[in-house]
């Protein structure tokens, strides 16, 4: 039994790892296609682009796992009984929860890593991926002055500098017409470039101030700090669960100040702790599916179609249960149904 159970486990881990390689590489390819603004708007260099997009390969993962692995069993165990290897080790007495156990073992591993990736990396990823997106869009990485030059930073935000070292600045020039009622010119001796939570500002000193509303304003300061280019202050502020750490979660499902965000959070939570118990569903789902059918020949054609028709069913009914769920109650409701819809599918997997 040991070594058909290598013999099985080896099919199963090849194919695994094939898929989940090639599915990752097409969607990160996907992530990249529909990031190219950064490119071609920002002025990032490609290296820190390909870094930042890699941020998201364990989201990316977390997605794909359950139905990676639905489709290496459903590939290898329907080769199996194509082959009629299956109905040999049939009849020579195994049973279909020991041929079931490799897929089952391997179901149990990816669970765990699931469990792992969904709890602690994905959302550290996530929140370097944000935090990444915003430096490259809104920070000192993207914004590159020229000497002895006029720069559109912004719509209605031109600078002009004469010498560029660092961050620090000498003989500013700045144009801020983005309040069209309230035209605004500086020049400044000396500035200097500074990081904000609000995005990029300059610090400028001794210098003078022109600005034209009712009237004309004229005067002189000797430091004036001024926004450059004020950041996405709503998406960069916004609740975004998936970068949220998984401790603070729990803590918010107590006292989050929305109803919107209590339901955010909720389905984050489904979806980072239950979501990995849907790799052992499918698996069980599959074999039980392809083994108790290969034992009716007659059906057992049809059964790689029930199996792929039962986990649409089943993935289509977890996504939209944990996206409704709106209390903690229900929470634990679809945790017991999952669990006892695993225990059905093993209970008749298990059955003589």
């Amino acid at each position: 039994m040991r070594i058909l159970n290598r013999y099985f486990t080896r099919q199963l881990v090849a194919i695994f790892v094939l898929l989940l390689l090639v599915l990752t590489g097409l969607a990160w390819m996907l992530q990249i296609m529909s990031m190219m603004k950064f490119l071609l708007n920002y002025g990032v260099d490609l290296s820190s682009f390909i870094g930042m997009t890699m941020l998201m390969i364990p989201f990316i993962v977390s997605i794909i796992v359950p139905f990676v692995t639905f489709i290496a069993i459903i590939f290898i165990y329907n080769k199996l009984i194509s082959d009629n290897e299956i109905t040999v080790m049939t009849a020579s007495g195994l049973a279909p929860k020991q041929l079931a156990r490799p897929a089952l073992v391997m179901a149990l591993v990816l669970t765990i890593l699931h469990f792992i990736l969904n709890v602690w990396i994905v959302p550290q990823s996530q929140y370097m991926f944000y935090a990444t997106q915003w430096n490259l869009r809104y920070g000192l990485a993207h914004l590159k002055l020229q000497e002895s030059a006029f720069t559109q930073l912004a719509d209605g935000l031109v600078v002009y500098v004469d010498k560029v070292s660092g961050h620090d600045l000498s003989q500013v020039m700045l144009s801020d017409m983005r309040d069209k009622a309230s035209p605004m010119t500086i020049f400044a001796e000396k500035g200097k470039l500074v990081p904000t939570e609000r995005g990029l500002s300059i610090v400028m000193k001794n210098g003078s101030l022109q600005s034209k509303n009712k009237t004309l304003t004229t005067g002189t300061f000797d430091n004036f700090d001024m926004d450059l280019n004020v950041g996405d202050k709503e998406g960069e502020n916004s609740f975004r669960v998936r970068r949220v750490p998984t401790s603070t979660l729990l803590k918010s499902v107590l006292d989050s100040p929305s109803e919107k965000q209590h339901k955010m959070v909720l389905a984050e939570l489904s979806s980072r702790i239950l979501g990995p118990i849907m790799n052992l569903v499918l698996a069980a789902l599959c074999v039980t599916i392809l083994l108790r059918s290969s034992l009716l020949r007659r059906r057992a054609s049809f059964a790689p179609a029930m199996a792929v028709a039962a986990m649409a069913l089943i993935m289509s009914l977890f996504m939209s249960s944990s996206n409704m769920i709106s209390s903690v109650t229900e929470f634990l409701l679809l945790m017991l149904a999952i669990i006892v819809t695993l225990g059905g599918i093993l209970f008749i997997l298990f059955k003589k």
